[in-house]
């Protein structure tokens, strides 16, 4: 794996915010695989099991809290990463609902402390990932753009929006493009992904891990918005996306510095009772029913990417469609289920080849 990604990577030191959560954890995976040198920054696992005690990883991995600026400074100058792959948050729409001060703290200040550190020590790269549900959705039958305005219903998904306006601010104010290796040393760039799945996510309130945590508890999980619309890809798809993006920046690229999408083509965006019944396909264990409450607090219907920047100017795109995304995931947990094994470097190998047949430009 050392040839990714030009070798960029390797014995390069990288701090990774949210380590420990689900894809986190699978960022500094790949990384590690690719022989960084890496540095977690997060809070403790927020669920047991969990992916990254798993991996059992021999990294340097640091129990901290976004907020705490005085920690972020003394983590930075201890270990003056390059770059900073800053994915650490309150990600989930209904407990913004229950803890919206939370979740503005965490996924904005949080993010506003980050980049202060990145400033003050003189980070060369910085690769803020958020959402999707930054955007302002209109319910639209298309994709949204990079340059469409920034919004959110939910306290998550504002949020979300903010922390892109404040990466554009950043840019702008303290890292502008025309300065650059003038006055500063650093490139900012933003990633936007869609519903992304992958073994090793327990969080409360996603779709995947209610469903497999009902099943193997005998129990029948209860879908809400069987409707729902969303751009379903596997967890290794955007992160290839970020790794690329984070290559341009350490090659001092700025014309790379920017906001991007990472989300499939039209025909993968399916609906929660799809994706329900082709995890049913996998796993006989798999039972649901609809949850009918009128009182649940809103979550969009639609939502979809436009990934043409990506696909044009990085030369990106997905390599599993839906249902291998999908299968792999349902696989992934079954293996864990019955054996105590996970298939995590089993899944990357096998994407990495399909990146290898398909040429991919990352791929080496």
């Amino acid at each position: 794996m050392l040839n990714l990604f030009n070798r960029v990577f390797k014995d390069r030191t990288i701090l990774i915010t949210g380590h420990t959560g689900f894809k986190g954890s699978w960022l500094a995976f790949w990384l590690d695989q690719m022989g960084a040198n890496i540095i977690g920054y997060s809070l403790p696992p927020p669920t047991q099991p969990g992916h990254f005690d798993l991996l059992d990883l021999d990294i340097t991995s640091v129990i901290g809290d976004i907020r705490d600026l005085q920690k972020l400074n003394e983590v930075m100058e201890s270990n003056k990463p390059e770059i900073v792959f800053h994915l650490a948050a309150q990600p989930l729409v209904r407990s913004s609902y229950e803890n919206p001060i939370e979740t503005y703290e965490t996924n904005v200040i949080g993010t506003l402390k980050v980049f202060e550190a990145c400033r003050k020590h003189d980070v060369r790269a910085v690769v803020n990932v958020t959402s999707d549900k930054c955007y302002e959705n209109k319910e639209w039958i298309w994709g949204y753009r990079e340059n469409d305005p920034m919004g959110g219903f939910d306290p998550y998904s504002s949020s979300k929006g903010c922390a892109e306006l404040l990466t554009s601010s950043y840019r702008n104010s303290f890292f502008p493009l025309k300065e650059y290796k003038n006055t500063h040393h650093t490139l900012i760039a933003s990633c936007r992904a869609g519903n992304v799945i992958g073994g090793g996510d327990w969080a409360k309130d996603r779709l995947i891990p209610d469903i497999i945590l009902s099943a193997c508890h005998g129990k029948t999980a209860r879908i809400r918005n069987p409707q729902s619309v969303r751009p379903w890809q596997h967890v290794l798809e955007p992160l290839s996306g970020y790794l690329q993006i984070g290559q341009k920046l350490l090659e001092e690229k700025a014309e790379f510095a920017g906001p991007w999408n990472f989300g499939p083509g039209d025909k993968e965006s399916i609906t929660v009772k799809e994706v329900v019944e082709l995890m049913k396909e996998q796993w006989n264990h798999i039972n649901y029913k609809i949850d009918k409450d009128p009182n649940r607090v809103h979550e969009a219907n639609l939502l979809m990417l436009d990934s043409t920047k990506s696909r044009t100017l990085l030369k990106w795109q997905n390599l599993w469609e839906s249902s291998r995304s999908i299968d792999n995931t349902v696989k992934w947990y079954k293996k864990y289920y019955e054996t105590g094994e996970i298939s995590t470097k089993t899944d990357l190998q096998s994407y990495i080849r399909d990146a290898k047949k398909k040429n991919l430009e990352w791929s080496g």
